[in-house]
């Protein structure tokens, strides 16, 4: 009889960049090593917060502990506990469902062979920092019905022997090192059920086992081999690569072997195929430095233009490494590059071991921009070193760029990193459970980290949900303000759109462009009148209301008409990037366009306006 194992995980919603590709790899290899292939059945179940069970049993708890006056840190923080138990046990009863069929099987088997007795399945988990308190409470929950818990991922490689509610933690890679274990685990209970000596309890112990690096051209994809399909979250995780030539103390790499090991071309350009069988509309690149070998970079854009021309892709980027040549072979197809500025502190970024310089940051930024290569940019506040002051120059240098979107994080003081060994040398005081965010440092209060994470809310909700990057430097510049001002000035008088946004992100929800693009209007309106400029206010509402409207057109491909105070042709030309100047030298011409995809991009054309 084969023994069912599962492997499974807990996403933050379910999506091209949250797939359980970890939890597919493993599962891949249990299926196709020969220690395991003929002794089990495997399979993966993935479950996200997005699900609508687990989003009804969110909201349950969240009624459960709602007060009538207010909810203070306590009572949220049961609401989380309760909630976390809640899915936790949907998740466990859901996962040992799986394997009612085979417990009926393995009842008859048993009476007959008395094989693998007391034990029903092995389940895998995937732990990641945000799921690791529920996973363990769904393990706890198996364990108590007979069945064997394996847990690994980063939040287990980071500290195997500190997590007790796992049968087995397991470190690094472990396509190799979790069939090996199954295989002994099945082989020590057929042993155990032909002994009558009769074994202690250990459900309360837990085995680290510690894993070595496999052979990447020996492993199966599970794209290729059905584990994972691709249709099922619209998209696809990309795994091109493994491990990183660079030693950022914050990164989990940090003690890495700092070198880079690539998966062989020959698997690359078959799941390239598959993609284009199946017409995956994105990608999203699992290689923190994919231009660190340029010839490499450039090969495989010119096999991703030729196989998947129609197909989106996101990059991670080192900008050090960008010259224009590589520059123009992005622009060969859909795609955006996610760049790690996290502070533009060259002190800051040398206490976290990594290189900075801002001259040739700057340059090549500029390339990108010039060549028309789409990038975003990452911040982090609470790093050591940096202070409130700092951070905002950082978000000030990181706008001026002109990036798609910026991302701003709050540091985690990982364990199993560099910077969680120096964590207290460096003055750091941070979360001892997930998610380790920092509490303040010896420049950075805890009131400073509260308003350093009130300008990543006005960033996230403005510039980048609000789709600003096209007019909003302009806009600062005419209202002689800095973009880090701009943000605390907007979250201070939207504070409660600001939190509802996240919150909203947080469970899933949605909030319209449409909606954004009205708060900011109304907020530069009343901007624009605190500082008596007004008569430049129509022509900034003509371009946000403009590129909204492009933008949206480009997203779901659909059609809007608009009325204009200007030319259309103007409002969409350079002219509009000094609007000082644009009003000062254009007459207001009331304009209605209607925007359309035309040859794959989003386009206008002029419409006649009705008379009266």
């Amino acid at each position: 009889m084969k023994i069912p194992v599962i492997c499974t995980s807990l996403l933050i919603e379910k999506s091209p960049q949250a797939l359980p590709l970890g939890a597919a790899c493993i599962a891949s290899a249990i299926k196709h090593n020969p220690e395991t292939s003929g002794i089990t059945e495997v399979s993966l179940k993935s479950f996200s917060l997005e699900d609508k069970k687990i989003k009804e049993l969110k909201m349950l708890s969240e009624a459960e502990f709602e007060t009538d006056a207010e909810t203070g840190a306590g009572a949220r923080a049961e609401t989380e506990t309760g909630a976390d138990k809640k899915i936790a046990a949907f998740i466990a009863y859901s996962l040992y469902s799986e394997i009612k069929i085979h417990e009926e099987e393995q009842t008859q088997v048993q009476v007959q062979t008395q094989t693998w007795v007391g034990t029903k399945a092995i389940f895998c988990f995937s732990c990641f920092v945000w799921n690791i308190k529920i996973l363990q409470e769904s393990s706890r929950i198996l364990r108590g019905r007979g069945c064997i818990t394996i847990a690994g991922g980063p939040e287990i490689t980071a500290h195997p022997d500190f997590y007790k509610d796992f049968d087995y933690c397991v470190s690094g890679e472990g396509e190799d090192s979790v069939p090996s274990l199954i295989k002994k685990i099945i082989d020590e209970r057929k042993k155990d059920n032909q002994s009558s000596e009769k074994k202690t309890d250990e459900s309360d112990k837990s085995t680290a086992i510690h894993s070595f690096s496999p052979d990447l051209s020996k492993l199966y994809s599970p794209y290729l081999d059905g584990i994972l399909n691709p249709s099922e979250y619209e998209g696809a995780l990309w795994e091109l690569a493994r491990g990183c030539p660079f030693k950022c103390s914050y990164c989990y790499e940090s003690k890495g072997e700092k070198k880079v090991r690539y998966f062989p071309m020959e698997r690359i350009k078959a799941e390239l195929d598959l993609f284009a069988a199946k017409k995956v509309p994105q990608v999203f690149v699992l290689d923190p430095t994919y231009n660190v070998n340029k010839k490499r970079a450039i090969e495989l854009l010119r096999l991703i233009a030729k196989k998947t021309p129609d197909t989106f892709y996101y990059f991670e980027a080192r900008v050090e490494f960008i010259d224009r040549e590589l520059a123009r072979e992005f622009t060969k197809i859909p795609c955006a590059l996610q760049i790690g500025l996290q502070s533009a502190n060259e002190n800051v970024l040398h206490l976290v071991n990594r290189p900075f310089d801002k001259k040739k940051f700057i340059r090549n930024i500029g390339i990108l921009n010039e060549e028309g290569v789409t990038f975003g940019l990452d911040l982090i506040f609470g790093l050591p070193g940096e202070t409130f002051a700092s951070f905002r120059d950082g978000i000030d240098f990181a706008i001026s760029l002109y990036p798609n979107n910026l991302e701003i994080f709050c540091l985690s003081v990982l364990p199993g990193t560099d910077l969680f060994d120096r964590a207290e040398a460096l003055g750091l005081v941070w979360e001892k459970v997930p998610t380790y965010h920092v509490i303040k440092t010896k420049d950075f209060t805890a009131d400073d980290l509260k308003r350093a994470e009130k300008l990543s809310k006005a960033c996230t909700y403005f510039y980048n949900s609000g789709r600003a990057v096209p007019w909003f430097n302009s806009v600062c510049r005419l209202l002689k303000i800095k973009a880090s001002k701009f943000f605390e000035i907007f979250y201070d008088k939207n504070a409660d759109e600001c939190e509802r946004f996240c919150s909203s992100q947080s469970s899933c929800g949605e909030i319209s462009h449409i909606h954004i693009q009205k708060i900011q209007l109304d907020f530069l309106r009343s901007q624009f009148s605190i500082k008596n400029l007004m008569k430049y206010f129509p022509a900034v509402e003509d371009i946000v209301k403009f590129y909204g409207a492009i933008s949206r057109t480009t997203d779901t491909g659909k059609g809007e008409i608009i009325l204009l105070n200007y030319d259309a042709e103007y409002v969409a030309s350079d002219y509009a990037s000094d609007i000082k100047y644009f009003v000062e030298n254009l007459r207001p011409k009331k304009c209605r366009i209607e925007t359309f995809m035309n040859k794959g991009q989003a386009d206008f054309r002029m419409l006649r306006i009705k008379k009266n």
